[in-house]
C-alpha cells in the first residue's frame, strides 16, 4: 500500500472541489469505469505528492499540466516528483492542458493503451 501524508488529505479535498477545466474533462472521461471499467481516483495523496488521478489497478498517475509546468523551476519539480513515484512502483502520464482541452478522445486512447 502507498503511503501518504496525512497533512495532505485537506489540500487534496480543496483540489477536487476547485478543479481546472482540463481536470473536469479528463475527469468526465476517467470516472465511473468509464475506460476499461478501471477505476480511477482524483487528486489522491501519495507520499509528499498529490496526483491529478490515481488508478491503483494499473499503478498509473497522471498529470495534467497548465503553463505554470513549462518553466525551468516547475520542470525540475516535476521530474523530482515523477522520479518519486516511478520508485514506489506508478507509472506517470503527462498531458497538457491543450490536449486534454483539444484532443480528449487522444489522451482517452493514451490511458487506455497504459492499462
Amino acid at each position: 500500500m502507498l503511503t501518504y501524508n496525512k497533512n495532505l488529505k485537506q489540500r487534496a479535498q480543496e483540489l477536487r472541489d476547485n478543479m481546472t477545466d482540463a481536470e473536469k474533462c479528463l475527469w468526465a472521461k476517467l470516472r465511473m469505469r468509464q475506460l476499461n471499467g478501471i477505476m480511477f481516483y482524483r487528486q489522491t495523496p501519495i507520499g509528499e505528492y498529490i496526483v491529478d488521478f490515481y488508478c491503483p489497478k494499473a499503478k498509473l498517475a497522471i498529470e495534467v499540466d497548465g503553463g505554470q509546468h513549462f518553466t525551468n523551476e516547475t520542470a525540475e519539480y516535476d521530474r523530482i516528483r515523477n522520479e518519486y513515484l516511478n520508485s514506489v512502483g506508478l507509472r506517470v502520464l503527462r498531458f497538457t492542458n491543450e490536449d486534454v482541452l483539444k484532443r480528449i478522445n487522444s489522451v482517452a486512447e493514451k490511458i487506455e493503451s497504459e492499462l
